[in-house]
């Protein structure tokens, strides 16, 4: 990895982490994006995992008394499910399917209700999207639009929104590194692995920016919380599509 790529992924660290603790979200995808245009999948599976992994664990700590555990066990143990689905078949996307795919996934924040009542705090709908989501985010790096639909009918505040998604946004990105890791570290070794210092200086960014995030979210209200962060998503989207055509 060259110093160019290596400062990119640093300076967008700081500015999608910066936007995920606004939104919960958004900023994972246009992370993913970046990553995939500069390096391997797999690489990028792994790196993105990591520093998602210290930017979600950063923003539920920050709101770690809004998290509803409950939830997030029910959650947990539909992942398992998708876990053991996933090692089973290692089918593991190229780039350009990687696009497509995050771009699809922005799709979902418009998905009427009447065609798919979701609600994650209803019966067996948190195990459900533990086995969705967590199947999702391991192929495709990214599933933060699919779990958002489990949650925008839901009675929580978006303080309990955003801390609820993060820890279990902390599992998924710890199976997703699992996943691409394996084979990697199989076929190559450990030097095929993500430089740790890149990984050591990411994190503080990635606090830093979610730190600066949370106070932008602490004057929002929740009508325009979820109303901007759809919007944000789908123009994500778009750019997403356009670079799975091979138009950027």
């Amino acid at each position: 990895m060259g110093p160019v790529a290596a400062v990119i992924i640093l300076v967008t660290v700081l500015i999608t982490s910066f936007i995920s603790g606004i939104f919960g979200m958004a900023g994972g995808i246009i992370f993913m994006g970046v990553l995939t245009s500069l390096v391997s999948v797999a690489m990028a599976m792994m790196i993105h995992g990591a520093v998602q992994m210290v930017s979600n664990g950063y923003r539920a700590f920050l709101w770690r008394r809004h998290i509803n555990w409950t939830v997030f066990r029910r959650y947990a143990l539909g992942s398992v499910g998708a876990v053991l689905l996933l090692f089973a078949l290692s089918w593991r996307p190229d780039k350009q399917m990687v696009y497509l795919m995050l771009g699809l996934v922005t799709l979902l924040v418009w998905l009427p209700k009447r065609v798919a009542d979701l609600d994650i705090q209803k019966p067996f709908q948190a195990e459900g999207a533990g086995f969705v989501v967590q199947a999702l985010n391991t192929v495709a790096g990214v599933a933060g639009p699919l779990l958002d639909q489990f949650f925008v009918r839901t009675d929580l505040t978006r303080h309990e929104i955003v801390a609820t998604k993060a820890i279990t946004q902390v599992l998924a990105h710890f199976v997703k590194i699992i996943f691409w890791s394996v084979p990697v570290l199989m076929t190559a070794g450990v030097e095929a692995l993500p430089p740790a210092w890149l990984i050591l200086l990411a994190a503080p960014l990635s606090m830093l920016g979610t730190t600066l995030g949370g106070k932008v979210l602490d004057r929002m209200s929740d009508v325009n919380f979820k109303r901007g962060m759809k919007y944000l998503v789908t123009a994500v989207g778009i750019v997403m599509f356009i670079k799975a055509v091979g138009w950027l």
